[in-house]
């Protein structure tokens, strides 16, 4: 079973055509921004974006964002990895809506079950208090109800895929670990976590129980503690520990994948 932790820092991008991507005009701080996780193991796919392939072989384990897009709805199709073109689609099209000044991460994932699925959440950004961040954990795993504990004490208890519980906490490092729900062993950790002054730390516990496979990525949103202007600011990214290596990742183009993969089953959205 991994234990590391996938921290987000600056990742390469992909050059996308804007035409393909906005479907309608909208001032700077009317945008959206979106921020996705490919969590689903041993599945590449290409994906379409309003009849453009914007990624090939897009893989497990990997991230994107913040981009900033223009609220309105998004076309997506997913396709196997040999397709030349999205006339054949193996998933979709499907259509996601994004809303003004929203701040949204997509997540493709598993079921408790194991079934694929997909899950739009929407991101806490409200103010913290002087001194305080955020900790954000999601829990997007093919497995039963976990608990998250730091010290010898669980802090969120009988977590269920895909809820998540939001705290507000003193800043600093905590060594947290996720072990089932009422047991004291871990199936991921421990893990350092650092809680940062005015910053959204979002622990995704992903992957498969059964194919011991489990792992944490770790998203970031800054700015809480500023004005309006920094509100929307995030730090995005996939990086191995403990040796930070910036994988790629690309922008609205994983939204696809994040948004079809589940299109057989379901969307469930979650609001911070």
């Amino acid at each position: 079973m991994r234990t590391r932790v996938l921290t987000l820092a600056a990742a390469g991008t992909i050059v996308l055509a804007g035409a393909a991507l906005s479907p309608t005009p909208a001032h700077a701080a009317d945008d959206a921004q979106l921020s996705v996780l490919h969590a689903v193991p041993g599945l590449t796919v290409d994906v379409y974006v309003n009849g453009k392939r914007t990624l090939n072989d897009f893989k497990p384990g990997m991230m994107a964002g913040p981009l900033k897009l223009a609220p309105g709805t998004y076309e997506v199709a997913i396709t196997k990895g040999d397709a030349k073109d999205d006339s054949d689609p193996a998933i979709g099209p499907v259509d996601l809506k994004l809303g003004a000044g929203g701040n949204y991460t997509a997540v493709a994932h598993l079921e408790a079950g194991g079934d694929p699925t997909a899950t739009l959440y929407k991101n806490d950004i409200s103010r913290t208090a002087a001194g305080q961040g955020r900790l954000t954990v999601r829990h997007v795993a093919a497995a039963p109800a976990v608990d998250v504990r730091v010290g010898g004490s669980a802090v969120i208890s009988n977590l269920t895929n895909p809820d998540e519980k939001v705290l507000d906490l003193g800043a600093g490092t905590l060594s947290a670990s996720v072990t089932a729900t009422g047991e004291t062993k871990a199936l991921i950790g421990p893990a350092d976590v650092a809680v940062k002054d005015g910053v959204n730390t979002i622990v995704y516990a992903w992957g498969s129980l059964e194919d011991d496979n489990l792992d944490l990525a770790v998203q970031t949103i800054s700015g809480l503690h500023s004005g309006p202007a920094g509100v929307n600011a995030g730090e995005v990214g996939l990086a191995a520990d403990p040796d930070p290596l910036p994988l790629l990742a690309g922008g609205v183009l994983l939204l696809g994948a994040a948004t079809v993969l589940g299109g057989r089953r379901r969307l469930a959205a979650r609001r911070a």
